[in-house]
């Protein structure tokens, strides 16, 4: 047997949200890691003391309970990982995993039961539903009656509210009332904050900049409180992420970053974030509210009663203890003047982004987070509104994009190789290392360096160019053709005569030749349409849906066109392979029936109507072009004849590229043109 188990795909229930990520069964521990967050659940197997196998609404799922009260539930396993997990469990654990089934009755009259975190109602000794009450935020008494509220997921669709349970009165002992009880039960356990007893340490007049504002920071043992001038924040040390401490680019000041989730809320805005900015000379001395033999046995020497510092380092320090969790600080990463952040820009704000071991983080607005291990692929990009900057693209493996803009070219190597050693997938890898052995690449110099990027996108030109020259109309083709046969010709003219002293003006038609494959490309004639010719055939999808219309409609009244074609689309994915194959098959015989009659229609003269007016029309145009080029002729001679000087051997070849009338004598009318200008006659 293998000494771990692995699961991808397993999902667990947080605040009414479904969250994937990976389970993993070893010898030590069981591990969880939240595909979202990041957060990992590890639960220590000497604590485990039960395991249940339950049918649930995502296949089937693991419940585990701990001795210390805690209760983890996972869903998502198949069937056939019963047997895998509980011979795991006997051999590891020496647990045995039972199967529970749910009670699927729908009755609303049970019995309450807590247990540990979870309030469990159950009919008939069989759970119907169970309430984490992590989960509830307030719990209301009436008369014979209990409300609990929830926390709210701004990630799910559907959110519920609040429960209510009825609680009969009771005919036992009268000195103590069921509803007060069972409120009480529910409150113990509950993530609801009650400010109770002195704050541990407060701070005064803290600058923040989300949100945004001066707030005194008062600590408690469970949670965090903000008061400022307008608005009162309670923070749960429970919702508290992750803890970064970050250095100014300036050297002078710092950023204490709390991430939370769930985020607090001020109206419709969300706050993932508590952004505090520090002085670096701001100095405090921090006396705890607390005795301190208290003070030693809590924090086991991580505080001391009586502390002084700079105020950074006194905040983070407390925050690092009270809530457990480790302070993410820059690693190795240097930029270009030495600083362990960039500067750019992210949705039209200029802020800091930082490269981290574990992923990157941007500061101040809007602030981001983003761990290596949900990142797709990064992309270097060239800048839109200048090259003495480029952008830095960020695709997560949810398809989100970010893009961090104007970031100074001098970044781009110390960048580029941190992502590299990070082994990032980098999308245009192969362009991008091509400009790395450059050095120069973003030197202060524009103009003395080749750019790879302009390169490029003149290459994508060319082609595109040819790409219209090649669908020009037959007239245009047929200039073409006329100006590069007497450019050859000249061009052997002059190789013939050796001795002559025009030879070298003689080896320039080439050059104007040019000139006319460069001119801007005509518009593409459209084809007229033959209205008697056969209709072509339909694809494999539109005679299915030609059959399937109706059907639709009958199953969906009132539904409009346009959700017909979604409809369809979604019926049409989810059909089998051996009906598509159906279809296709019929959608080929279509076709060979298409060829088929297309090729009498062509044989019976079909078609010839529409090829005879394209003619027609290359042909007016072949008169214009023809008038156009023969009135610059005349007007070429009448200068000629007035002005005695020399002209040149580009009037020649102009003469001889417009000319269409001697196709077929291009050398001999060459020479005869070349002797009545030089004779004057």
């Amino acid at each position: 047997m293998n000494d771990t188990l692995e699961f991808n795909e397993i999902y667990q229930e947080v605040k009414g949200s479904w969250n994937d990520g990976r389970l993993r069964f070893s010898k030590q521990t069981v591990v969880y890691k939240n595909s979202k967050t990041g957060k990992v659940d590890s639960i220590p197997v000497p604590e485990l003391t039960q395991a249940q196998w339950r049918r649930v609404c995502l296949g089937h799922g693991i419940k585990l309970c701990t001795s210390t009260g805690n209760i983890y539930k996972y869903d998502g396993f198949k069937d056939t990982d019963f047997e895998k997990i509980s011979e795991y469990f006997k051999a590891n654990y020496k647990v045995e995993l039972f199967e529970k089934d749910m009670c699927v009755k729908g009755w609303n009259w049970g019995t309450a039961k807590f247990n540990g975190p979870l309030l469990s109602f159950e009919v008939n000794e069989s759970p119907a539903f169970e309430i984490p009450l992590t989960s509830v935020s307030q719990c209301a008494t009436g008369k014979n009656e209990v409300t609990v509220e929830f926390h709210q997921n701004d990630d799910t669709e559907v959110s519920l509210m609040e429960v209510r349970f009825y609680v009969p009165p009771s005919t036992g002992d009268e000195g103590s009332d069921p509803v007060e009880a069972f409120a009480q039960n529910i409150l113990s356990k509950a993530d609801v904050i009650q400010a109770t007893g002195d704050a541990v340490c407060i701070f005064r007049e803290l600058q923040c900049l989300t949100p945004r504002g001066r707030y005194d920071i008062r600590i408690y043992p469970t949670f965090l409180h903000l008061h400022g001038k307008t608005f009162d924040y309670k923070i749960p040390y429970t919702t508290v992420l992750r803890l970064f401490l970050l250095p100014h680019k300036d050297q002078r000041q710092m950023f204490f970053v709390i991430s939370l989730d769930p985020p607090i809320k001020q109206g419709q805005t969300r706050y993932h974030f508590l952004i505090l900015l520090f002085s670096k000379e701001e100095d405090i001395n921090l006396t705890l509210n607390m005795k301190e033999d208290e003070v030693e046995r809590r924090f086991e020497g991580k505080l001391h009663k009586n502390m002084s510092g700079s105020l950074y380092e006194m905040v983070s320090r407390v925050m690092k203890a009270l809530v457990n969790r480790k302070i993410t600080v820059p690693g190795n990463f240097q930029g270009h003047s030495g600083a362990q952040c960039i500067t750019c820009s992210y949705k039209a704000s200029s802020g800091l982004l930082y490269p981290l071991e574990r992923g990157f983080i941007y500061v101040h607005k809007p602030p981001v987070h983003l761990r290596f291990d949900e990142i797709a692929c990064v992309n270097f990009a060239r800048g839109t509104t200048t090259t003495r900057s480029f952008d830095f693209e960020i695709e997560t493996k949810q398809g989100n994009q970010y893009t961090f803009s104007s970031i100074e070219r001098e970044e781009y190597g110390k960048l580029f190789d941190f992502v590299n050693a990070k082994k990032l997938s980098i999308k245009n890898r192969g362009f991008k290392e091509g400009m790395k052995g450059n050095d120069n690449m973003y030197s202060d110099s524009d103009d003395d360096q080749h750019d790879a990027y302009l390169e490029r996108m003149k290459e994508e030109g060319k082609i595109r160019e040819e790409a219209n020259d090649s669908d020009d109309s037959e007239g245009e083709s047929g200039e073409w053709q006329l100006s590069e046969y007497d450019s050859k010709a000249s061009a052997s003219e002059s190789s013939a005569d050796d001795g002559d002293s025009d030879g070298d003006r003689k080896k320039k038609p080439a050059k104007k030749a040019k000139f006319v494959k460069e001119r801007k490309p005509r518009k593409k004639e459209k084809k007229a349409k033959d209205s008697s010719a056969p209709k072509r055939p339909m694809s494999a999808y539109m005679l299915w849906l030609n059959s399937s219309r109706d059907r639709i409609k009958s199953e969906n009244p009132g539904i409009s066109i346009t959700e017909i074609s979604k409809k369809a689309g979604e019926m049409w994915k989810q059909l089998s392979k051996e009906k598509k194959e159906e279809w296709e098959a019929k959608a080929e015989e279509a076709k060979k029936e298409y060829d088929r009659v297309m090729r009498d229609y062509k044989e019976s003269g079909g078609g010839s109507s529409g090829s005879s007016k394209k003619k027609k029309k290359g042909g007016k145009n072949e008169e214009k072009r023809k008038r156009k080029s023969g009135g610059g002729r005349e007007k070429e001679k009448e200068r000629a004849t007035g002005n005695d000087s020399f002209k040149s051997r580009e009037f020649i070849s102009s003469e001889e590229s417009s000319s269409e009338s001697d196709k077929g004598k291009g050398r001999n009318y060459s020479n005869s043109v070349f002797h009545s200008i030089l004779t004057g006659g």
